[in-house]
């Protein structure tokens, strides 16, 4: 149990070292993934959509969306073929703050792992491949 309380311990730390570098611009790891979804999606996505590209329920959804509403970084309308269903789109400021969040990530990644050589580096990206059962 060592070594999972290890990597676990690892893991929590390095969310809140990155966590706090994004925080300097206003987001968060949840925020800049739904903005990443948003981008990505190009237009308009249904909430519950959205839910399901980012692995949640529809209900952290509804309130993720409504934190980057409230910060001007996404829109919520109501869908034109669905009276029941929400839409998020992105907006310009959401698609800076995303693009200063993902520079904010690569600094990080940098600072974070230049203690390690590439190669242990690569051994460690394959190792976390090997225990992630999305990878198989």
């Amino acid at each position: 149990m060592t070594v999972l309380i290890s990597i676990l311990n690892a893991a929590s730390a390095l969310e809140s070292r990155v966590d706090a570098r994004l925080a300097t611009a206003g987001l968060s790891l949840p925020k800049l993934a739904a903005l990443r979804a948003l981008v990505a999606a190009e237009d308009a996505i249904p909430l519950g959509q959205l839910a399901c590209r980012l692995a949640c329920v529809k209900s952290n959804v509804t309130q993720l969306v409504e934190r980057l509403e409230a910060d001007g970084l996404a829109v919520r309308a109501l869908d034109p073929t669905d009276r029941r269903s929400r839409l998020a789109a992105i907006t310009d400021a959401g698609r800076h703050a995303y693009e200063e969040g993902v520079q904010i990530l690569r600094a990080a990644e940098h600072d974070l792992f230049d203690a390690l050589t590439p190669d242990e580096l690569e051994e460690l990206a394959r190792l976390i491949r090997k225990l992630d059962p999305r990878c198989s």
